[in-house]
């Protein structure tokens, strides 16, 4: 199949704009819960009403403060329910928000602020104040800057009681559909980073067939618990479509206070990059590990997986379906409570999930729902249905999308969700752009019931000495799975054949050194050059190595001594690795792989 497409379910309305959505859901519920905060060692409630009101009342205050309709207004700020109270109330008072990740570089908060062309700055610590402070002078026009820490939402809200309850109604119906929402920066994988104009209607008319078409996960009674950066469209469209569909949401940004806060708000569906699927399941294994347990964990794994693979056969042999009712029992129901107890789905993107674990949760009683789409498509642009599912894909297109695989392979998209083009970038813009066809330069196929496979990105594909086309995704995704893992990044561009650089996990790696017989007290430095890490890393590649034919498989590899992070200008905020700038910073040791003899095992980098 080369072309599929789904036709809305909601009829669209032109005139609707982004801060409807919450009207409408506050006339629906007013006094049922929209988010919870954290309280002592519980959550507090705050009710559709109650959020309307205090969008409202901050709206006013950046009335007061001389906020005009059409700014635009930078954000820094952690995953937190005030990152979504200020968003709506931006779009009450008819500006609209410039995301900033917050651990961007001074340099990169200039970079948006000034390009955008944003008036005001609101930061949430006093570490983002400095990071603004720096280039001050270079954003001279951002005259009002406000600081979430320090009470300035409050103080804001205390400044506008004296503005007019039809100024706000004014000032909010102003935008239509086809405005500007959002600025929202791409993350700058390849390059300085692009404005892309996501309008009203991107965020209304994808919400509105979205939550039809996801009515079995995102409906009144359901909640979700976001620790994703909401600074990036795929958190931050499931906020905006949690709001239309009347979903209670809660937020933890420290991931290691993850699960404490899964035990206390137990959400029933989950959103996350499968990294994080991953680290659950691998640390997991570890810990079984540590307890003496380790091969009862994987025989538990081991039974989930067949057991899911059998109900997509069609039908589960009685003898598995005995061994899985004992290990569901003995294992897998301590992994559910772990997760709070009530998750049921998951929803995961930016990267594949790779058959093993969508297996392994879905026997777990987490059906993860594999989604596909980019800051360009305001998130998603397909996602796998509870009724509508194959592990492996990314799903069908959402209603009002459209799919088509270019005849190099590339994967187009048309529809409700497809951004207005990249903010002053004409040029760009028509780089991408085939009429109404968005061209992703992400690689797919579509099978006979529409369902897309991601297989690659197409500037990513390595053409050996050989001419053989390798796409490295294939290698990396399994290899990342090991827990030893932290990144891989395969290479081999016009080279004799494909080799990988390596980094270790350093929060799993003394678990791992202690479960395995060696020193836990090794540094990465030291276990990157340790035989037993060498071996397992091995074993890894050997697994991915599997899956590929002789000529495309990694016949050596090299793990560094350090990391792939943000901090380190590798990785982006939604921890996918920056390519280019790793095979530019990393290139005289990936020139030392090939300046030796060809080998199949690994060595260790230690400058």
């Amino acid at each position: 199949m080369d072309e599929y497409s789904v036709p809305p379910v909601v009829t669209a309305d032109p005139d609707a704009n982004a801060s409807d959505l919450l009207v409408e859901r506050a006339r629906l519920t007013p006094n049922e819960p929209l988010f919870a905060v954290p309280a002592g060692a519980g959550w507090r409630d705050i009710t559709a009403a109650e959020f309307l009101a205090q969008v409202r009342a901050v709206a006013k205050g950046l009335i007061a403060s001389g906020i005009q309709p059409g700014d635009k207004i930078g954000l820094m700020c952690k995953t937190r329910y005030e990152w979504t109270l200020i968003d709506f109330a931006t779009w009450f008072a008819g500006a609209a928000l410039v995301p900033v990740y917050e651990t961007s570089s001074p340099a990169q908060v200039q970079w948006n602020l000034s390009d955008s062309g944003a008036v005001a700055m609101i930061v949430e610590t006093a570490d983002h104040f400095a990071r603004f402070d720096e280039v001050r002078a270079d954003v001279p026009l951002v005259t009002k800057v406000w600081q979430v820490d320090l009470g300035d939402l409050d103080k804001l809200a205390a400044a506008g009681v004296g503005v007019d309850d039809d100024e706000v109604e004014r000032r909010r119906t102003l935008a239509k559909g086809s405005d500007l929402a959002t600025l929202i920066y791409t993350s700058g994988t390849t390059g300085r980073p692009k404005g892309c104009i996501l309008t009203h209607s991107n965020f209304v008319e994808l919400s509105r067939n979205a939550a039809v078409a996801m009515k079995d996960v995102v409906q009144p009674g359901a909640s979700t618990l976001l620790f994703i950066t909401t600074a990036h469209v795929f958190a931050r469209f499931i906020a905006v479509l949690s709001v239309h569909a009347g979903v209670k949401v809660g937020h933890q940004a420290d991931t290691k206070q993850l699960l404490p806060a899964l035990g206390s708000f137990k959400p029933t569906f989950l959103l996350a990059v499968p990294r994080v699927f991953e680290k659950v399941y691998n640390s997991s294994e570890q810990k079984a590990e540590t307890g003496g347990k380790g091969k009862i964990f994987r025989r538990a794994a081991a039974v989930a997986i067949a057991h899911s693979e059998a109900l997509d056969a069609g039908s589960v042999p009685l003898g598995l379906k005995l061994q899985f009712a004992l290990f569901d029992r003995l294992v897998l129901s301590k992994l559910r409570a772990a997760l709070g107890g009530n998750v049921k789905y998951a929803v995961s993107g930016s990267a594949p999930l790779g058959h093993r674990l969508g297996h392994f949760y879905r026997s777990l009683g987490v059906k993860i729902l594999e989604g596909y789409g980019l800051t360009e498509t305001t998130a998603p642009a397909t996602v796998n249905l509870t009724d509508k599912f194959k592990i492996g894909t990314v799903g069908p297109a959402l209603p009002g999308v459209g799919l088509k695989i270019a005849e190099d392979g590339e994967i187009w998209v048309k529809g409700i969700n497809v951004f207005a083009g990249y903010w002053q970038n004409d040029a760009a813009t028509a780089e991408v752009m085939d009429g109404e066809w968005f061209k992703t330069g992400d690689l797919g196929s579509l099978d006979d019931d529409g369902f897309l496979t991601i297989t690659g990105r197409k500037k990513e594909i390595i053409v050996t000495a050989g001419g053989k086309n390798v796409a490295p995704a294939v290698l990396e995704d399994p290899i990342r799975a090991n827990p030893l893992v932290g990144q891989v990044v395969v290479v081999g561009d016009q080279k004799p054949f494909i080799a990988a650089i390596v980094t270790l996990d350093a929060e799993m790696l003394p678990v791992w050194l202690a479960n395995n017989g060696q020193p836990a007290d090794l540094t990465v430095t030291q276990a990157s050059e340790n035989p037993a890490v060498l071996a397992e890393i091995q074993r890894a590649v050997d697994a991915a190595n599997a899956l590929v034919s002789r000529a495309e498989s990694i016949r050596k590899f090299i793990v560094l001594p350090t990391d792939f992070t943000e901090a380190s200008g590798h990785l982006t905020p939604k921890l996918t690795i920056k390519r280019n700038v790793i095979l530019t910073d990393f290139a005289g040791a990936i020139e030392g792989i090939y300046s030796a003899a060809p080998a199949t095992e690994g060595q260790s980098l230690v400058h």
